[in-house]
C-alpha cells in the first residue's frame, strides 16, 4: 500500500464526512454516506475506515456496507475518485489485497452458545451486587434467566461486531438484554448501565431489522402493548418494546404505552405522529408523576393497577386527539 496516497485521499474526502475523526493509525470514524447512519441521533457515526494486509477497506456497522477505499471515493465524489486512480497509477501501486469478506457479517449469534459465557441473573447469589439491582427494581424473577451480567461490555461486543468499540476506554459491566425473533433466536441485545454510567443503554443489532424486544414472548392474535423499555415491557401482559426507537409497522392490533415525559420533545413528536395512525395511544392521567411502568411499580402499584390504568387512560382516533392537546397544555 502506498500509505501517504491513501491517507491523502482520507484526508481530502474528510469535509464530506459528518461527524469524522481519526481515531488511531490508519483508522477512522465517521456517519456512513451509504445509510446516512442513524436518523434520530446526529452524533452516531458507525463508518470505519480501517487497514487490512496493505490496503485500506470500509466497513459500517449499522447497514453492513463493506467495500475498498477506492469504492468510497467514488462514492462521495466521482473528480477526486479519478485523481486517486491516477494517483495510485502513477506511483506504481495497486490494490492486491481483495476486498474482505467481512466473514464477522455471517450471522454467527445464530450459533448456539453465544451467551454461554455470560451469567444469568437467576444464577448470581442473592447476595451478588447486581442480582439486587434488579430485585430492587421489582423485575419479575421469572425473567431472570434470560437477562445477564456481562462484565465488559464493550470487548464482549467486539467479539461478535469487530471494532464495534475500537477503544475499550471506560468499559465496565453491563445489564445484558437479549432481543429474540419468534423463534427465540438473538437477534440483537441492548446494555443496560447498572449506575450512573453513559451512555445508560446501549443497544447492539446482530442483523439489520426493527429492534423490537419481546417477539419471542407476545401473541399477535390477541391486542400487543409496546412499550420504549424491554424492561417495562416485563411487567405487562403481551407486551413488547421498541427500545428507543420509532414505532414500527406491525401486523396486530397494538396500543402504545410511551413513557410519562411530558417535556420531552421526542416523546411527544412520537405521539403526534401516533395520532394520525389510528392506533390506541395512552396518555397517562395528569396526576401520574412517575416516569415509567418500572418507576410505578417500584412505588407501589401493582402489576394489575398498571394495567388497569393504562385500560382506563387509552385513546384513540379525535378523543386522542382532544385529548392530547388538553395533556400537553396542561404539562407545558
Amino acid at each position: 500500500m502506498n500509505s501517504y496516497i491513501d491517507v491523502k485521499y482520507v484526508n481530502l474526502i474528510s469535509p464530506y464526512l459528518q461527524q469524522f475523526k481519526k481515531k488511531g493509525d490508519f483508522l477512522w470514524n465517521f456517519r456512513c454516506p451509504y445509510c446516512g447512519d442513524s436518523q434520530k441521533s446526529r452524533t452516531k457515526a458507525r463508518g470505519f475506515v480501517y487497514r487490512k494486509k496493505n490496503d485500506l477497506f470500509y466497513k459500517c456497522h449499522n447497514c453492513g456496507m463493506g467495500t475498498t477505499l477506492g469504492n468510497l471515493i467514488k462514492k462521495i465524489d466521482l473528480k477526486t475518485y479519478d485523481d486517486y486512480i491516477v494517483e495510485r497509477y502513477k506511483s506504481g501501486s495497486q490494490n492486491n489485497t481483495p476486498t474482505p469478506e467481512f466473514k464477522f457479517d455471517v450471522p454467527i449469534f445464530r450459533k448456539r452458545g453465544v451467551l454461554k459465557g455470560l451469567k444469568s441473573i437467576a444464577d448470581l447469589p442473592e447476595s451478588h451486587p447486581a442480582r439486587k439491582i434488579i430485585s430492587d427494581r421489582l423485575i419479575p424473577e421469572e425473567c431472570f434467566k434470560d437477562l445477564y451480567l456481562c462484565e465488559s461490555f464493550y470487548k464482549f461486543t467486539n467479539k461478535l461486531v469487530p471494532n464495534k468499540f475500537p477503544s475499550l476506554d471506560g468499559d465496565h459491566p453491563r445489564l445484558l438484554i437479549p432481543f429474540r425473533d419468534e423463534e427465540g433466536e438473538m437477534f440483537a441485545y441492548q446494555g443496560r448501565a447498572f449506575g450512573k454510567e453513559q451512555p445508560k443503554y446501549l443497544t447492539i443489532k446482530l442483523e439489520e431489522r426493527d429492534k423490537i424486544f419481546g417477539l419471542d414472548r407476545v401473541d399477535k392474535r390477541k391486542e400487543v402493548f409496546v412499550v420504549e423499555g424491554p424492561l417495562d415491557s416485563l411487567f405487562l401482559d403481551n407486551c413488547i418494546a421498541i427500545a428507543g426507537a420509532e414505532v414500527p409497522n406491525l401486523d396486530c392490533d397494538f396500543t402504545i404505552v410511551f413513557d410519562n415525559e411530558p417535556r420531552n420533545k421526542e416523546i411527544c413528536k412520537q405521539m403526534e405522529k401516533t395520532l394520525n395512525q389510528g392506533t390506541g395511544l395512552v396518555i397517562w392521567p395528569d396526576s401520574m408523576r412517575h416516569k415509567d411502568i418500572n418507576d410505578m411499580i417500584v412505588a407501589g402499584y401493582t402489576q394489575l393497577q398498571v394495567q388497569q390504568i393504562i385500560k382506563e387512560n387509552t385513546f384513540i382516533g379525535a378523543s386522542a386527539q382532544l385529548r392530547f392537546a388538553e395533556w400537553r397544555k396542561i404539562n407545558v
